[in-house]
């Protein structure tokens, strides 16, 4: 993998966005600026969150939405403190953003600029969510001390209090009467809203929403946290107009920095042909989740083995099926997922042929799945870049994409799961079907279809087309078939044609995973753990001997009606195409938290890092530390 490292300097942001001669004026020191205008820091601010990409190198192998052959110790649920691979948030939140922003923050309050103000406290809420999602337990009351060489850890439900607290800050600020002149700071600098404090206030919302929908399994959630949550979800993101993205120029390799093409794209190179999309999700959007013999663990064999029918496949399919019918469909399937088929662009608007596509999905360390060979996230097999996948890329994989890091849908989802967990079905079902019909548009809007391009006639006079149509490629589904599709899949059965008694917990969050794929996979690992991976035990948590053992992970089998996530199995399971222990030094347990940045923390912050409980931070299965997020009460002093 070609890995270009990029760091995000603020010289860089105030040159691109407000010119060289404004930058000297403002400061007595050219070469070491000793002031900034506040509102320079933003660009630079937003543009961190490419960090967030970056950790879904751990986070997509974590959570099954792909496999790698790069970060293979997080697809094996193990990894040591002694490298840096996935700190990429910690680095974005303590130093690309750090003092940027608290500096940022502190400047526009001392002037009155609560707009920014706003701005910065909401940045700074999401941010540290996603620290205490990820890393769980950090230190944060002393983040910023001046003269501190060590830094005493905070434990998880500290961090969430305090992303609420700044959540609540920003929106007070957002909507307090702001009469600065902010020049183009906003309207240039803000990657995201373009100053446009409403949906700034509406994201401030949707952060205190996530943040508490990530505790639905406390006991005391319905008295403690459930009016907050309400509260909030009804002034969040509604809409996709005001989803968080934060947006890249994209440009290539004309780019004048690497850093303005998306991370994904394919200017970057960094996802070509060592990530791919997982078995798993390929089979929950193509509806051939596999029926297991639940005496051996073995795929029940279909009586004639095809590519899409080698199995039996479960009769409880949850997001579509295989029938060739309108609504059956998934239409999602065509724009996010890799196929080799529709290569030549030119069956764009055939609707037969797109549900007739073939998809694979890879293992959890290669391309290789259990059905065939993943193609690349471009959209083709190639062993190293070429022609098919030159250019922008497809969806979400193009230099210009923006970074998506919250959506409408992700809290209709969290709504609808609240609902449901309080015994308001029908209420939850109408916030499910609002948060299917936000991701299909969603999805819809980051279609850039390919053409075809023609190379030739054959014998018959049959236009010859090349393969990757015409460069710069793009997605193999019109918009219009696409947007078709999607209102039928809508009104069929997965959708509108599912009652309040059909309604499970399993539709709201499969649903909710498939949106996620794969950019939000943080939110979808703290589901897959608030939900202890499916694993059967006892009492409160699992633990050893009490939901694994060193060699095996005891999971519910799909027939289980309290089984969330249907064909999820640990690569520990005793089914087929897993049945692979983990290091020992995890004891049998898969994964609950990345470890802190190691260049930091376990360099020079260890003592702090050893002092945590149940587990401590130096221990070799730290990384297996339930946080505190998934216990359903507090959490226990041992083990």
């Amino acid at each position: 993998m070609k890995k270009i490292i990029s760091t995000i300097l603020l010289a860089a942001a105030v040159l691109n966005f407000s010119g060289c001669q404004k930058f000297m004026d403002v400061n007595t020191n050219q070469d070491a600026p000793d002031y900034v205008d506040a509102g320079l820091y933003l660009p630079g601010v937003l543009s961190a969150y490419q960090g967030f990409y970056w950790d879904i190198r751990a986070l997509g192998p974590l959570t099954q939405m792909m496999g790698t052959n790069s970060y293979t110790n997080f697809a094996n649920n193990y990894y040591t403190a002694g490298s840096d691979a996935g700190g990429e948030m910690w680095r974005m939140t303590y130093w690309l953003q750090g003092m940027n922003l608290e500096n940022m923050i502190n400047q526009a309050v001392e002037a009155e600029q609560w707009t920014l103000a706003g701005i910065g406290y909401a940045i700074k809420a999401f941010s540290w969510d996603c620290i205490a999602k990820y890393h769980a337990d950090a230190p944060v009351l002393q983040a910023y001390e001046p003269g501190r060489l060590a830094h005493d850890y905070d434990y998880e439900y500290t961090l969430m209090e305090k992303s609420r607290e700044w959540a609540e800050t920003a929106i007070g600020y957002l909507e307090k009467e702001d009469n600065s002149d902010y020049g183009t700071y906003l309207t240039k600098g803000d990657l995201a809203y373009h100053g446009d404090k409403s949906k700034w206030i509406k994201f401030a919302h949707s952060v205190i929403v996530t943040d508490l929908a990530a505790l639905s399994n406390k006991k005391d959630f319905a008295e403690k946290y459930a009016d907050d949550f309400f509260e909030h979800a009804a002034l969040a993101i509604d809409g996709n107009g005001s989803n968080f993205a934060v947006e890249r120029g994209g440009g290539g390799a004309d780019a004048q920095f690497s850093a303005y093409n998306n991370f994904w794209g394919t200017t970057r190179q960094n996802l070509t042909n060592v990530y791919w999309q997982s078995d798993y999700i390929v089979q929950i959007m193509t509806g051939t989740v596999p029926q297991y013999d639940e005496t051996t663990g073995d795929k029940v064999l279909a009586p004639h083995a095809a590519p899409r029918t080698k199995w039996e496949l479960n009769p409880n399919q949850i997001i579509c099926d295989t029938t060739k019918v309108a609504g059956h469909y998934d239409p999602r399937a065509a724009a996010k997922l890799s196929t080799v088929d529709g290569q030549y662009y030119d069956k764009m608007t055939d609707k037969e042929a797109i549900m007739d596509w073939t998809y694979f999905g890879s293992g959890f360390t290669g391309a290789s799945g259990p059905s065939g060979t993943a193609p690349n996230l471009y959209g083709f097999r190639a062993a190293t870049p070429t022609t098919t996948v030159e250019g922008s890329g497809r969806w979400i994989f193009r230099d210009d994409a923006p970074y998506i890091l919250l959506t409408a849908s992700e809290i209709k989802f969290e709504v609808a799961e609240v609902l449901f967990k309080m015994g308001r079905k029908g209420e939850a079902l109408a916030a499910f079907k609002d948060g299917v019909a936000l991701d299909m548009e969603f999805t819809g809007n980051y279609l850039n279809p390919g053409k075809p391009k023609e190379t030739g006639k054959d014998d018959d006079d049959n236009p010859i087309y090349a393969v990757g149509g015409d460069l710069p490629g793009g997605s193999a589904i019109a918009k219009a078939t696409y947007n078709e599709m999607a209102a039928e899949y809508l009104a069929g059965p997965y959708v509108n044609g599912i009652t309040e008694a059909d309604l499970t917990l399993s539709h709201i969050m499969m649903q909710k995973y498939v949106a996620l794929w794969p950019w939000g996979a943080l939110e979808a690992w703290t589901d897959l753990r608030k939900y202890h991976y499916d694993i059967i035990y006892t009492g409160d948590y699992p633990t050893k001997g009490n939901g694994w053992d060193v060699s095996s992970v005891n999971q519910k089998w799909d027939t289980d009606p309290t089984k969330v996530y249907k064909g999820f199995y640990l690569a520990p399971a005793q089914v087929e195409n897993r049945k692979s222990a983990y290091n020992s030094r995890n004891e049998g347990s898969p994964c609950y938290r990345v470890r802190p940045r190691y260049n930091s923390e376990y360099m020079w912050n260890l003592n702090s890092l050893k002092a945590l409980k149940p587990i401590a931070g130096d221990a070799d299965n730290y990384q297996c530390s339930i946080p505190w997020f998934a216990y359903p009460g507090d959490i226990p002093a041992s083990l």
